[in-house]
């Protein structure tokens, strides 16, 4: 970290960041529709006060869908910048599972409640707060340092991460991102130790549509070629393909990391992984090819047979795999010439190293604040924009420095979503502590 003689006053940043949060969150942008040129708004205001210039980009057949970006500059001496990365959209919730308005900011408890909390408004905050430590205290930057708040992650980064690349690519040219994908854990296999899981790789996203069509008629006669029979045959097929079982190198040096540290006992070999795999859903879906049925549409009246039916298949490939082969091989599984597969969403990242200095850096901006923290890389089942500049040829890490509960750890887009304040806190200090070693 660079010796600049310069100590934050956290506990006025710490009040500071939960009234920001707290009214971040009455900020709605719910996606659909996301109008996430609303959160624009709130962050140009701040920025706007403290006299950094930024600007907004929104596609043109996508009004409200902005994305802020504003930058500090740098000497030039460090190399090209460091991006802190977040996303200003959220999932949508249902009000009568809540114990609190999701929409309400409500402080209390020793925590910030709210969607988005956790996913990823709170991020966002920290990565503000560091923009304007910098900026206030005129902090050297060897490098440019650049927040960007971007819209539409939740729904596939169309109008936002994937605009940018498209349209603005000089813009994302960086040294690193920091971005969601990876954050803390407290009592991880139940000892009390804390755990922080840096993201370095994530699931290939690939969604496919399967479709069917057939000869309506009355429910009383069936026929040999209904469409939902089809289906449910091609579906069938699907569900009982066995897809074997992979280690990617990202999941071993995840099992190496922890077993070194003492958090898990046995030597990590296939063996061992794998029936760690049987207990655990998590740790099975990184070890293959998965497959999840998440809509089925068919027919329109009880006694009708249809003429169509569909289903959409949430599929998550594997880092390193290649997709077109999957698709040929789930060709071949469902062998049927008159069930149609489309895909719909395929988008892919390669990992980001693990055997890097900016790897490194992050893991000893964590142990500075938290001694006794251990680190290792992890792969996401799910996925977020750092696939987009990983793609593109640019290091990204899931890095969002804050320790949660086991029993907090769903909550992202779960109900009575919260972060806590003092873990507020603790992911601003190691957010700080990172940008000051990249670039100061």
């Amino acid at each position: 970290m660079a010796d600049d003689g310069f100590t934050p006053d956290w506990d006025a940043l710490t009040e500071e960041a939960t009234e920001l949060l707290s009214a971040y969150i009455r900020v709605d942008t719910v996606n659909p529709p996301g109008n996430e040129t609303r959160a624009c708004d709130f962050y140009g205001a701040i920025l706007d006060r403290e006299g950094i210039p930024y600007r907004v980009y929104e596609p043109a057949d996508a009004p409200g869908r902005g994305t802020l970006v504003a930058t500090l500059p740098g000497d030039g001496t460090g190399g090209k910048q460091l991006i802190l990365l977040n996303h200003t959209d959220v999932v949508p919730f249902e009000r009568e599972h809540w114990t609190v308005d999701p929409l309400g900011g409500e402080v209390s408890d020793g925590y910030i409640w709210g969607r988005g909390t956790l996913d990823m408004k709170g991020m966002g905050i920290m990565e503000l707060i560091t923009l304007l430590l910098h900026h206030r205290h005129g902090l050297p930057l060897r490098r440019d340092l650049t927040f960007i708040a971007v819209a539409d992650e939740e729904a596939g980064s169309v109008y936002g991460a994937e605009f940018l690349a498209r349209e603005h690519p000089e813009v994302i040219d960086c040294v690193c991102v920091l971005n969601e994908g990876g954050r803390g854990s407290t009592r991880a296999f139940g000892v009390e130790r804390p755990l922080m899981q840096i993201g370095v790789a994530e699931k290939i996203p690939f969604w496919v549509r399967l479709r069917t069509q057939g000869r309506p008629g009355h429910g009383s006669v069936p026929t040999p070629d209904n469409a939902a029979d089809r289906l449910v045959r091609a579906l069938q097929r699907i569900q009982d393909w066995e897809r074997p079982a992979r280690i990617t190198p990202e999941l071993q040096a995840y099992f190496d990391g922890l077993h070194a540290s003492g958090l898990f006992e046995d030597e990590p070999t296939p063996e061992v992984i794998e029936r760690v795999a049987a207990r655990q859903p998590r740790v099975e879906a990184l070890l293959r090819n998965t497959i999840s049925v998440t809509t089925l549409q068919s027919g329109v009246k009880h006694n009708v047979i249809p003429a169509g039916a569909s289903a959409t298949l949430d599929c998550r490939l594997l880092p390193g795999a290649d997709p077109d082969a999957f698709l040929e091989e789930m060709v071949e599984v469902i062998d049927d010439d008159e069930v149609e597969v489309e895909v719909v969403l395929r988008s892919y990242g390669p990992p980001s190293s693990i055997d890097s200095e900016l790897y490194e850096t992050l893991a000893r901006a964590v142990r500075n604040t938290v001694e006794d923290a251990v680190v290792v890389p992890w792969t996401s089942t799910g996925f977020t924009d750092s696939r987009v500049f990983r793609r593109m040829g640019y290091p990204a890490y899931g890095f969002v420095p804050v320790f949660v509960p086991p029993s907090d750890q769903a909550l992202g887009h779960g109900n009575d979503e919260r972060i806590a304040i003092e873990g507020l806190r603790m992911g601003m200090q190691i957010l700080h502590d990172t940008v000051r070693s990249i670039c100061g």
